[in-house]
């Protein structure tokens, strides 16, 4: 049976192509944050699990819930930083529709699969990148990407292009296009594009124009 939620969920990802990481905003700016994201065309927002916390799985589950209330079907929210199969219910308990995790754990894409969720681990050689394709990974996520470098990817790519790779890490405005071009079909942006210091100014505008200087590329 075709998986309907997760199917419509890997087009959007390949359609807009940015996923916005959205770690450490304070709740009362969450929204805020968002729309103006939001408004710069970003449509694809990850909320990241913050593990040394005592209470990250409440707090995070919080954000992806208001933020899947607030905008519904106009934002496509995932969870960030998913490393166990109890973080994985919470965060689909509440509406996310993707799990990205920095590994490659078996258990933890097989979890999101019960739940109709899209998995993104995370891997760094061709052969965690293949085993996370097989154990059911809908895209795997390169990282960290800068570290690794445009020509490392190109590498990866080539042998093994029928695999969705996204990249994460080391991502701006100025080298979007090259990791793109380079057979990458979506990235993941944290505080190039989610920038901390414009959001505690309350400069919302000024995120909006920083987030279409992206999203005018894709």
């Amino acid at each position: 049976m075709v998986n309907l939620l997760a199917n419509n969920t890997k087009l959007l990802i390949e359609k807009y192509k940015i996923i916005a990481i959205i770690r450490g905003i304070e709740l009362e700016r969450l929204i805020p944050t968002a729309e103006a994201l939001y408004k710069g065309g970003v449509r694809l927002m990850e909320v990241t699990f913050n593990q040394k916390s005592s209470r990250y799985i409440e707090e995070t589950s919080i954000r992806i819930e208001q933020l899947c209330k607030y905008f519904g079907e106009d934002l496509c929210i995932g969870a960030g930083t998913v490393m166990s199969i109890e973080q994985v219910e919470a965060a689909a308990n509440v509406g996310a529709k993707y799990m990205i995790s920095p590994n490659t754990d078996t258990e933890v894409i097989k979890r999101a699969l019960d739940f109709n969720t899209v998995s993104i681990p995370g891997a760094l050689t061709p052969s965690e990148i293949v085993l996370a394709y097989k154990a059911g990974a809908s895209f795997v996520k390169l990282f960290p990407a800068g570290e690794l470098g445009i020509k490392y990817i190109k590498a990866v790519c080539s042998p093994i292009n029928h695999i969705p790779m996204l990249a994460v890490g080391g991502i701006n405005e100025y080298n979007l296009r090259d990791f793109l071009e380079a057979g990458i079909k979506g990235v993941g942006i944290g505080s190039n594009i989610v920038k901390k210091s414009l959001i505690e100014e309350g400069k919302y505008d000024d995120l909006t124009a920083l987030a279409l200087r992206y999203t005018s590329q894709i």
